[in-house]
């Protein structure tokens, strides 16, 4: 959601790129409480990838207008925030259509782009023009380059991000995750408004195959898992701490969601809009997070914390084992219908810790602070964003990978870890994309950007009890994968995580000298 960033490649990234092109390698890096993760992973045996490679797979390509907002009037947010969901749905909507109508692109070559691509421009054009109108109508300035955002394209598998291993961001070291956001929390995609920096896109006529995997036929593929103990140690060292360095850590417990609360509202990035993110959410803290949930609303909320100080919002997209089976959700929205299908799995265990920075002391979080850390839409918008970790056990200090799945070895469970971005800009608890008010520190320092304070950073663990994937004749067996926009293919790297910092009783100073004080407080 960020952008126009300045990133800086490290020596290991050049060479992770340089040698990826005929592997799917991972992106991003993690970091939970003293383990600091690589941004890349590399992986020594492309067995499991052999006949994956070479299967295809279609998706609609659309620049993510959302992440070139940067200045949006107050008075103008709820419209924009509409808008923006309209562009989503418009989206999904498409990509259905473009998933249900194979034969039809079989024996027409015009058909994707005159009855799927060409009309889906004709509404994202109209679209913009009424976010434009929202914001100019109470003063404010539209960036008219945005209405060059309206045209769509389609990708094919070796098109899309994972599979290319080409992860131009995400270093983190001692959990300062730069995830290619430095530099105030944007970043750059090159150029490219939004599409996959791996490949020019697809001809909008080009028959395309849609035969994505997975359950629901939308992914996850046989390339977007690996045998874990087949990849590279790829964990480097955190950063040194300085004379001021901030080394406590404060643990909230707030369950797994046993209750299972979820929903497929955000109410960060669609306020007011059932469905806004087409995809269902795990949430533990604060028990009343939806659409239409407030300032207010959080505060007179129930919380699943055992600190019942702590009203935050801690949500992130469920799990699911493509097992068949039908879930509550098979028949709606942001469940079956647009592609996110199987058991969900509750974590067994969600480790929800705030720790300091290795470079200087943090000041509190405000209250009602919004971050969101990943991002959604990797396969289309590229991974300069991109943060999401995936391990076992045994294996979270060696190896972390973002742009695949792991397959764990027996008695090992998978890991999904979170490391958010811990500075602040020490004035806004939320801005138009949702990204500029904060951002990573400098992996090597640990320091934040000029105009930043360090924040406690917070850091999630989520440990799955899953079967065991397996490739068989080019097909994965026993699939897992997280929720996600249909479009988005189920992939790995689009995993993501949201918080909103909700507290009562002076909690969140109460952490701030926790972790200033070196000590380790629940």
């Amino acid at each position: 959601m960020g952008r126009n960033i300045r990133k800086r490649r490290s020596p290991l990234t050049v060479k992770v790129v340089a040698a990826s092109a005929a592997v799917a390698l991972g992106g991003g890096g993690l970091l939970y409480a003293q383990m600091n993760a690589s941004a890349h992973e590399s992986n020594n045996s492309a067995q499991n990838y052999t006949k994956a490679a070479s299967a295809t797979v279609a998706t609609i390509s659309c620049p993510d207008v959302g992440q070139k907002l940067t200045n949006v009037p107050d008075k103008a947010k709820m419209g924009v925030a509409r808008e923006l969901a309209n562009l989503d749905k418009q989206i999904t909507e498409a990509y259905s259509r473009l998933a249900s109508t194979r034969q039809a692109q079989a024996n027409d070559a015009n058909f994707v782009q005159n009855a799927i691509v060409g009309p889906l421009k004709e509404k994202r054009a109209a679209t913009i023009d009424r976010i434009r109108i929202d914001i100019t109508r109470v003063g404010g300035q539209f960036n008219n380059a945005l209405s060059q955002l309206a045209a769509c394209t389609t990708q094919t598998a070796n098109q899309t991000t994972a599979g290319q291993g080409n992860n131009n961001g995400g270093q983190n070291n001692g959990g300062q995750n730069n995830g290619g956001q430095n530099n105030g929390g944007q970043n750059n995609n090159n150029g490219n408004n939004g599409q996959a920096s791996a490949a020019p896109s697809a001809s909008a006529s080009t028959p395309v195959d849609v035969g994505a995997g997975g359950q629901a036929g939308n992914g996850p593929s046989a390339a977007d898992f690996v045998d874990i103990t087949k990849v590279a140690p790829n964990v480097l060292a955190k950063p040194q701490n300085t004379g001021q360095a901030s080394t406590g850590s404060f643990t909230t417990r707030c369950g797994t969601n046993q209750n299972k609360n979820h929903n497929t509202d955000n109410v960060i990035v669609a306020p007011g809009v059932t469905n806004g993110a087409h995809h269902e959410h795990d949430y533990v803290g604060n028990q009343k997070v939806n659409a239409f949930s407030t300032n207010d609303s959080l505060l007179a909320a129930p919380s699943s914390c055992q600190n019942q100080s702590d009203l935050s919002a801690y949500y992130w997209p469920v799990v699911r084992e493509q097992d068949g089976s039908q879930e509550f959700d098979a028949n709606a929205l942001g469940g079956g219908k647009e592609g996110n299908v199987g058991k969900i799995i509750t974590p067994v265990k969600a480790q929800i810790k705030y720790v300091g920075s290795p470079a200087s002391k943090v000041v509190a979080m405000p209250q009602f602070l919004r971050i969101i850390t990943g991002d959604a839409k990797t396969t289309t918008n590229g991974l300069a964003n991109a943060n999401a970790h995936w391990s076992c056990t045994g294996f979270e200090n060696k190896v972390q990978l973002t742009q695949q799945y792991p397959i764990c070895p027996q008695g090992s469970q998978v890991v999904r870890t979170f490391a958010f971005q811990s500075c602040w800009d020490g004035v806004n608890i939320d801005s138009a994309n949702h990204r500029t008010h904060v951002a990573f520190a400098d992996p090597a320092s640990g320091v934040c950007p000029n105009g930043f304070k360090a924040i406690p950073q917070l850091t999630m663990r989520l440990v799955y009890n899953l079967a065991q994937p397996s490739i068989v004749n080019g097909q994965v067996k026993n699939a897992y994968a997280v929720d996600g926009f249909p479009e988005q293919l189920h992939k790995a790297a689009t995993d993501h995580d949201d918080f909103i910092s909700v507290t009562k009783n002076n909690l969140a100073a109460k952490i701030a000298n926790c972790v200033n004080s070196g000590r380790k407080c629940q």
